[in-house]
């Protein structure tokens, strides 16, 4: 890689950032150095400057680098500007009349659920009022769609978005109340292949997520159901369906790749 003679520095960052995204994981210093090619000092500036910002996360223990929190946002925005929320916006719609209930797209951006896309069916016999307007913000942890794509994150990337506290905020007597249970949940939800959340955010209510994945095989957005739990006639696993055909039809029109055999 070759660096702009213009502002060295701005382009050794970029390059360290973009070796960084083309890696599976976090990745020493020195072997970023040596790939690389820049100056030993002036590389280790950089990763300092770049942990500072967010954009970069230094694992001490393994004296290693990965991406941080601040590159997924501006990947993020790019996907909340560009192509996603007209290549999901079809699916969503198609989701809510399948469904009969409210469906969304929405991203992870930090530690929260952004909701881009909002679809109601054309019938619905008793409309629902729903927090989860589009620009909304809510914990990733709680959400159905938050959690379908926190639960494809490794350990470090969610201590990046939670830290180490032993407590995570709750809107409701329900939901995981720590990274320690949150852990266990997503475990649990990985291995049906979606998300379910029952009255973490409203009570009464019931989310059911899955996520689809972009061309490097990273989750970048979920669809949810959401609909009233005393009117929940349609099993659970009919709702999964739906959702994870929606993701899957997502996945596909962004050229995505998901893990082996996950749809």
């Amino acid at each position: 890689m070759t660096s702009s003679s213009t502002s060295p520095a701005v382009g050794r960052a970029l390059d360290v950032l973009l070796y960084l995204a083309a890696r599976p994981g976090p990745v020493p210093g020195a072997t970023l150095v040596r790939e690389l090619g820049i100056p030993r000092s002036s590389a280790y500036h950089l990763l300092t400057v770049l942990t500072e910002r967010g954009f970069v996360v230094h694992y001490p223990d393994q004296q290693r680098y990965g991406l941080g929190v601040s590159a997924f946002e501006v990947g993020s925005a790019y996907l909340r500007h560009g192509s996603l929320e007209l290549l999901g916006r079809p699916a969503a719609r198609r989701l809510a009349a399948r469904t009969g209930e409210i469906a969304h797209l929405g991203i992870l951006h930090g530690a929260d659920t952004l909701y881009l896309v909002k679809e109601r069916p054309a019938r619905q016999p008793m409309p629902v009022t729903l927090v989860t307007e589009v620009g909304v913000r809510l914990p990733a942890s709680l959400t159905a769609n938050g959690r379908s794509i926190l639960a494809h994150l490794g350990a470090p990337q969610l201590r990046a978005l939670f830290g180490h506290s032993s407590s995570l905020v709750t809107r409701t007597a329900h939901g995981p109340a720590s990274l320690r249970a949150l852990r266990t949940v997503l475990a649990a939800e990985l291995a049906q292949g979606y998300a379910r959340e029952d009255e973490m955010i409203t009570d009464g209510m019931q989310s059911v997520g899955a996520c689809a994945f972009d061309h490097t095989g990273t989750p970048v957005a979920a669809f949810s159901v959401t609909r009233r739990i005393d009117r929940a006639s349609t099993p659970v696993a009919r709702i999964a369906d739906a959702v994870r055909d929606a993701a899957r039809r997502l996945t596909g029109a962004m050229s995505g790749t998901a893990p082996a055999g996950w749809f």
